[in-house]
């Protein structure tokens, strides 16, 4: 009896759907053409301007040029060996860092320190605080709040050369940034 009742109700349904049929003359116009002469009345038809529409590859390039532009901004800040004075090379790096996050107020940084192999554990985490640290400086002097700023010290830990030479050693030496939102 259940089963009699459904088959009812859908029969019903089905038979009382609105049934839309075209006409020969709508079946040879083009849909776009339909659409308008439903839609819109003589007049409207004169306003309407193409739009152009926006493709998500340009979209999508423009978020790759403001993440390319961090990458170029954010480069390493280099030390002499035991020191943590900013050097004037690395006062460039660190203007351009300052420029883009006054531009960007939205980004928070943190900025690591790092030292080379050389030295005990604890003094080069100690080392490499004072990198870090003299980088926060020098863009507190530029405006940046330190609320938007965080030192993080690794010490020897993560070095970005392995050798033991004085190129790897120079490249190890440094504050690097790590980009937060």
């Amino acid at each position: 009896m259940k089963r009699l009742f459904i088959i009812l109700i859908l029969v019903f349904a089905v038979g009382c759907q609105k049934k839309y049929t075209r006409t020969p003359a709508e079946d040879q116009q083009p849909v776009d053409e339909q659409v308008r002469e439903e839609v819109m009345t003589p007049a409207e038809e004169e306003i309407v301007e193409p739009v152009e529409i926006v493709e998500e590859e340009s979209v999508e390039e423009e978020r790759l040029s403001a993440e390319e532009k961090a990458a170029a901004v954010f480069k390493d800040v280099l030390f002499e060996y035991d020191k943590y004075d900013i050097r004037p090379d690395a006062r460039v790096i660190l203007d351009s860092v300052a420029d883009f996050l006054n531009a960007e107020k939205s980004v928070n940084i943190v900025i690591e320190g790092h030292c080379d192999e050389r030295g005990t554990n604890e003094y080069n985490l100690a080392l490499g605080e004072n990198r870090g640290k003299a980088a926060m400086k020098y863009l507190l002097a530029r405006g940046i709040p330190s609320s938007r700023m965080l030192v993080i010290t690794y010490g020897e830990e993560k070095p970005v050369c392995m050798g033991s030479n004085d190129s790897c050693w120079q490249s190890n030496r440094r504050a690097h940034f790590v980009i937060t939102k």
